[in-house]
């Protein structure tokens, strides 16, 4: 696996580049995994593509040194570095559950070098309200910085709601799994507060895509209660070139399969 870093600022990035394509992919990834998460995809994409895919901060090898938030603009910073290593001026962007609301807001940044949009059961199409609340308000920031080290009443309103039908069962196992331990809730609060600036304007997204005529593929799983296939029309509206898949899956969607499927696609 060719394993690379890239200086920027205080910080260090590790990556990875697999494949032979003349097209780049750049990749990224979901919460809680690594660049080398998208190896499975190179069987049938890299003849096609070069995919590149960057440790997000406080992910893999990464190391984030900033005093601030990761925001678009280091983004667009990191991937103009890699275009220029390449010699390339565009590329084509995946992203993956998290790494859907990074990719969006790249799109952002840098709409006119994009050749394709492929988003995995991506974050960032609908906003969650104490997701909202907790990473733009300084006393939201606050409470989820307590609830963190002392979570008990967290676990109790998640299950008072469960119980009123207000959140499902793969949700609620979701939510629990990434939050019973100490170590895991700090993961969370440090991600989500890192990340804080990767906010994606929808209509402007949207705008832009129809704008430069940037081909989008949304795959969701059928059986993804996590980030459903329900949520894709929010962005694939008609506005512009896109298209909606779902597959016979769940949430967990990377595999060696599915880079057929991207491949077939566009």
């Amino acid at each position: 696996m060719p394993s690379f870093y890239l200086s920027y600022a205080n910080s260090r990035f590790h990556g990875i580049r697999e494949g032979t394509g003349p097209q780049l992919l750049f990749c990224l990834h979901g919460f809680g995994e690594s660049a080398a998460h998208f190896l499975p995809l190179v069987k049938h994409m890299g003849e096609r593509f070069t995919l590149i895919a960057l440790d997000m901060p406080r992910h893999g090898f990464t190391e984030w040194k900033e005093e601030r938030p990761f925001a678009p603009a280091d983004l667009k910073a990191l991937v103009t570095m890699l275009l220029e290593q390449e010699g390339l001026q565009q590329f084509s962007l995946l992203g993956y559950s998290m790494g859907g609301r990074l990719a969006l807001s790249l799109l952002m940044e840098m709409a006119a070098r994009l050749q394709h949009l492929v988003l995995l059961a991506p974050d960032g199409i609908k906003n969650n309200p104490w997701h909202y609340f907790v990473t733009q308000t300084s006393l939201g920031n606050r409470l989820f910085k307590h609830v963190t080290y002392h979570p008990e009443f967290l676990f109790k309103l998640m299950q008072f709601v469960r119980k009123l039908g207000g959140l499902n069962e793969s949700v609620y196992k979701f939510a629990f799994h990434s939050m019973d331990t100490l170590d895991k809730r700090l993961k969370v609060y440090e991600v989500w507060t890192d990340m804080r600036r990767m906010m994606p304007n929808l209509k402007r997204c949207k705008q832009l895509l129809a704008q430069y005529h940037i081909p989008t593929l949304l795959i969701y799983g059928k059986y993804d209660r996590i980030i459903p296939a329900v949520l894709g029309p929010r962005l694939v509206d008609g506005s512009f070139d896109g298209e909606i898949l779902v597959l016979e899956k769940g949430h967990q969607l990377l595999s060696e399969d599915l880079g057929a499927v991207i491949t077939s696609k566009i």
